[in-house]
């Protein structure tokens, strides 16, 4: 079964990696809302008098510490991730807007 020429698999296919995109795009989204939101609270801390210099920066020396594990981590998905499909980055735009 046909339809535009695109085969049942291929249509599965393309709907699968839209979906990806959107999902990644949602998620994406998300992550920048949480580090918008931990960074007033930090700022908050700070004019509070909560938080001092010398603390922040242990904090962001363990944080640091942290993102490198997690960054080589999430350089083994990045090969599987297909950023290259038209399908992904249609739905990848779709969930950073409408997230």
């Amino acid at each position: 079964m046909e339809v535009f020429g695109l085969t049942l698999t291929q249509i599965i296919s393309i709907i699968g990696l839209f979906v990806l995109g959107l999902l990644v795009g949602i998620l994406i989204r998300r992550l920048i809302g949480v580090a918008l939101v931990l960074l007033a609270i930090v700022i908050l801390a700070i004019a509070l008098g909560y938080l001092s210099p010398s603390t922040l920066v242990t904090l962001l020396h363990y944080a640091g510490y942290a993102m490198s594990v997690a960054y080589a981590k999430a350089q083994q998905f990045i090969g599987a991730i297909p950023y290259s499909s038209l399908a992904f980055i249609i739905g990848l735009i779709i969930g950073l807007i409408k997230g």
